[in-house]
């Protein structure tokens, strides 16, 4: 069973303190925009490491296939 754009949002948020998160898909592709404080300062390296650890496990056993876009709050605001 696929997880649902729903879910996947809960899965960030659960695991990142996000300002806010907006995930779009399929069921099977999805594409996420991520605006959290703590990517202040980061290379995008860094932010999406911070995204895949909040997610964990679930990016090999859920979620297949997942794009996304991070943000810090002054970034979103542009």
């Amino acid at each position: 069973m696929f997880p649902t754009p729903e879910q996947i949002k809960e899965y960030i948020q659960s695991g990142l303190d996000c300002t806010h998160v907006e995930v779009q898909g399929d069921g099977q592709h999805f594409f996420a925009t991520i605006v959290s404080d703590s990517f202040q300062g980061l290379r995008l390296i860094q932010r999406h490491q911070k995204v895949y650890a909040a997610l964990g496990e679930r990016m090999k056993e859920e979620i297949h296939a997942l794009s996304f876009k991070t943000l810090t709050p002054e970034e979103y605001k542009k």
